[in-house]
């Protein structure tokens, strides 16, 4: 950590995503950082649309099995009904469910929920009960879940309009200035250990006192965290639904059935977007090693592959196959063939061996702090987790999340991970294996 923030000159914040932009709004309300020279830089302009937090719906909820993520979530969810782009935000409901293992996590939650006692909740004791809350035209428990619970309290999130919002408030402060660029590398002195900024694609350089990854997805390409993060490409798949069928739907509670890792959040704008929230598309890229002295030194991680990157690119057919069958399953007058998803899309996690943030000084070098490991679910923290990390900087880590969010002692094999079992779906999937099994097109 900085001797004194008081001489804290300057902030270097790569990535303007959830974790990155809501840093930079925290920095800009502290009046300890008054005269701080703020700069975010990310590769695409804002907003970027291949970013996770980046698109038509996030789920909102404090609906979690570990307890102090449910009592941070529900801090979040209050500034999302009262303060915080809440004309974004719509309290539909969640219902949560499951047909497997995964109904431990269920359970967990439910009862996590019941303990902050302030959230409507319904128990569910069957498909019946689950389809007749989420307006199912159809009863499987292998589709819907068997069992689960509704929270009336939680909601959804236009995630790209709330990025928008947030967006505006920080420029409203006129203190941060805002780069479009690639970061090439991170600026290391390998004598001291120490990190002093970044170097653009172009040869440029970005210097500060501090520096805060905050990539995403993408923070793999400049520090080394094989063992402790990794990217997975999660699927989303859209389709236009009518006027008539979308008001029908509306108001029903997004159902998250965890065991097939399947999700339907409630229509807007015309269209119903269907989503996995599983373990996802490996995409292993071999890359120069971002912290070594010798440029010929390779190491191989998996990152994001995205239409951005290939503006062509659709989600496997596996991905669109198994979204689907589960609009099939649930809704199947929204499945017939005659129309098809017209709009697909990767949206890339960053995995963590337990499903907590990584957000913590790097333990080598000086000058660096990560903040990432989202794991998916990071975006509905946005009112809230920008002061957490601040708060971690200033060595004032929240005593709950201590050993959640610190640098791990070991780098434990990726396919040993545990996960926090929310998790469902194929395990071990890899991008390009999947795209070679069946035809890549819409």
């Amino acid at each position: 950590m900085p001797s004194s923030y008081d001489t804290l000159s300057s902030v270097l914040i790569i990535g303007s995503g959830a974790f990155g932009l809501s840093t930079a709004w925290a920095l800009c309300r502290n009046p300890q950082y008054k005269n701080t020279s703020i700069t975010v830089v990310d590769r695409n302009s804002f907003p970027s649309t291949d970013g996770s937090s980046v698109d038509s719906s996030r789920i909102i909820r404090p609906d979690y099995a570990a307890a102090p993520y449910a009592r941070l979530a529900s801090v979040a969810q209050n500034r999302w009904r009262t303060d915080f782009a809440p004309e974004h935000y719509h309290e539909t409901g969640l219902c949560l469910t499951a047909c497997g293992p995964e109904q431990k996590y269920v359970g967990d939650s439910l009862a996590n929920v019941q303990n902050i006692g302030t959230d409507k909740i319904e128990v569910l004791d069957s498909a019946k009960d689950i389809a007749r809350v989420c307006g199912l035209e159809r009863t499987l428990d292998d589709a819907c879940g068997s069992t689960g619970y509704v929270n009336w309290s939680s909601g959804w999130a236009d995630a790209e309009g709330a990025m928008v919002w947030l967006r505006k408030e920080v420029n409203k402060f006129n203190r941060v200035n805002f780069v479009v660029a690639s970061v090439k590398r991170l600026l290391f002195d390998f004598d001291s250990n120490t990190v002093s900024g970044a170097t653009l694609s172009d040869g440029s350089e970005l210097r500060a006192d501090l520096t805060i990854l905050a990539a995403g997805a993408w923070s793999a390409s400049l520090i080394d965290l094989r063992g402790i993060c990794k990217s997975t490409g999660q699927v989303l798949c859209y389709k236009p639904i009518s006027a008539d069928e979308e008001a029908a739907l509306a108001n029903r509670p997004t159902i998250l059935n965890l065991s097939n890792a399947l999700f339907m959040i409630p229509p807007s704008r015309g269209k119903v977007k269907i989503a996995r929230h599983g373990h996802g598309y490996l995409n292993p890229t071999t890359i120069p090693h971002p912290e070594s002295q010798d440029p010929n030194e390779k190491i191989t991680v998996s990152l994001p592959y995205t239409h951005v990157t290939d503006p062509n690119l659709v989600i496997p057919a596996e991905g669109r196959r198994a979204c689907n069958d589960f609009l099939a399953s649930i809704h199947p007058s929204l499945a017939v063939p005659s129309r098809p998803f017209t709009t697909t899309r990767l949206c890339w996690y960053t995995d963590t061996r337990d499903g907590d943030f990584l957000i913590t000084y790097h333990p080598k070098y000086k000058g660096l702090f990560i903040a990432t490991g989202g794991s998916g679910h990071g975006f509905k923290f946005l009112p809230v987790i920008g002061d957490s990390i601040l708060e971690c900087v200033e060595g004032r880590t929240p005593e709950e999340f201590k050993e959640r969010w610190r640098w791990p002692e070991d780098r434990v094999p990726e396919e040993e991970w545990a996960g926090d079992g929310s998790r469902g779906g194929p395990v071990g999937m890899v991008l390009e294996e999947e795209f070679r099994k069946g035809e890549a097109k819409l």
